[in-house]
């Protein structure tokens, strides 16, 4: 580890004593240096100190009090307390208000300088995983389902309510909508972020395995079954069970599953000793659970069960305002993840992919965004660069509007042809919007899923507010 990039003060009333540790360590460090309490906070407050040596005695001032002053800052350094004054009573205080060590005069510099990088490193340690920590949360918090339309705006408020609660959440909404993605922010923002979340895919097992995969089974409960094997209910247990594709669970299953929920025990497969669970449970499905109900395919009182919180996940076609922020988010993930440098979208490429629908919604935005940066060897992504059914002439599943840019004759895109950022992309949709809906900003904003508000600010912001 290079050590002279960090930064040490030396806190001492003696000037000899400053300027000896001084010319001790800066061979090593960056060394600082202050006389008392005001000129150290001076010093503190300006610059990123990571480790602080003070004396005990600082004139008529307590070094403890320092410690204690400087631990509260918002970027505190590791403190280490020196005194010719030693005595247990003195470390033990010192060690209690936060220092991380104690040495006593007369010094050994050698030791000092020791101590001195065994808590450069024990903060390098901390960073790391406050860093980590952080990644984590973007990774799997809220932070991470990207949007700002106003179709949006209930999901997000129902995930932060919701998520401290031992609530079962029922998440509806179309393939690609990003389900999972907000089972994972309940259980990270829930009191059990530490605990285990279990997924299974419903519709991938046949009846018998999806009943074993859920409460497990006995050895010898069926043919084939060897040995003793837990569910994933007990392999949840004092965490969170995400249940996706619930409407795909058969007759016999969907009992079973209401007894867990009712009753918080299940049963494994060849046994009928119930064992106590505790799991919080969310389910998602595409499927419309309701009209399964009422043709009698889904069973109404796990459907109740379930329903304690519904979370609707709005399709990417009623919220277009919010592409626009996925396809950066996109764009910087595959770029890093395929060593190339940072890329645009061609003015048509934008074009297009806020006319189509999106069927597949962000889960196939995601897809042609990957396939654009794998197969474009520029900096500018054109229509010729994305999957097929955006390079179609008349793709199913496009609204045709005006091109704002020109292509060549056999339809593909020059690559002279100009990029759209972040801004220029929402003022084009914003701008398109207007148009299709006789400038009537009510109806504009309604189109774009934001409101009316945001409609007259953004029109504001982009000076293209109208007489």
């Amino acid at each position: 580890m290079d050590f002279f990039d960090k930064i040490v003060l030396i806190v001492d009333d003696e000037k000899h004593t400053r300027d000896g540790l001084r010319m001790s360590l800066e061979d090593e460090f960056d060394i600082y240096v202050a006389a008392n309490i005001a000129e150290a906070k001076e010093i503190l407050t300006s610059e990123k100190v990571d480790v602080m040596v003070s004396d005990l005695r600082l004139g008529g001032e307590d070094g403890l009090d320092l410690i204690q002053q400087a631990l509260a800052m918002p970027h505190s350094p590791v403190c280490i307390l020196m005194t010719a004054y030693g005595s247990v009573d003195v470390a033990v205080e010192a060690m209690r208000r936060g220092a991380y060590d104690y040495v006593s005069k007369p010094l050994n510099i050698d030791e000092l300088e020791i101590i001195i990088k065994r808590a450069v490193r024990s903060r390098s340690v901390e960073e790391e995983v406050v860093a980590l920590k952080a990644q984590v949360e973007e990774r799997f918090g809220v932070e991470n389902i990207i949007g700002e339309s106003r179709a949006m705006v209930p999901v997000f408020e129902t995930i932060q309510q919701v998520a401290p609660t031992r609530a079962t959440v029922l998440i509806e909404g179309e393939s690609g909508t990003g389900k999972e993605l907000v089972s994972r922010a309940i259980h990270n923002l829930s009191g059990r972020p530490k605990s285990k979340m279990v997924t299974v895919h419903c519709a991938a097992l046949s009846e018998q395995l999806l009943e074993s995969e859920l409460f497990g089974h006995e050895k010898g409960a069926f043919t084939g079954a060897s040995e003793k094997r837990i569910g994933r209910f007990e392999e949840a247990n004092g965490g969170t069970i995400f249940l996706d594709e619930i409407g795909e669970i058969d007759s016999n299953t969907q009992v079973k599953l209401l007894r867990a929920l009712g009753e918080r025990t299940i049963e494994r497969l060849g046994s009928n000793k119930p064992i106590s669970i505790d799991v919080r449970v969310i389910a998602a499905t595409n499927k419309n659970l309701a009209r399964l109900v009422e043709t009698g395919d889904f069973r109404d009182d796990l459907y109740f069960r379930l329903n304690v919180v519904n979370i609707e996940m709005p399709p990417l076609r009623e919220r277009k305002e919010d592409i626009a922020l996925l396809v950066e988010s996109f764009l910087r993930e595959f770029t890093e993840e395929n060593n190339k440098k940072p890329m645009t979208l061609t003015t048509d490429a934008v074009q297009r992919m806020l006319q189509y629908d999106w069927p597949g919604n962000v889960r196939e935005l995601r897809t042609a965004i990957e396939h654009g940066v794998v197969m474009c060897n520029t900096n500018k992504i054109g229509i010729r660069h994305l999957p097929p059914f955006l390079r179609s002439d008349s793709p199913e599943h496009v609204l045709r509007l005006p091109s704002a840019s020109a292509s060549t004759s056999d339809g593909e895109i020059s690559e002279e042809e100009p990029s759209l950022n972040l801004a220029e992309m929402e003022k084009r949709m914003i701008r398109l919007a207007l148009e299709k809906t006789g400038d009537n900003r009510t109806e504009a904003a309604r189109l774009l899923g934001i409101s009316r508000r945001t409609m007259q600010r953004k029109l504001k912001d982009m000076g293209l507010v109208r007489e």
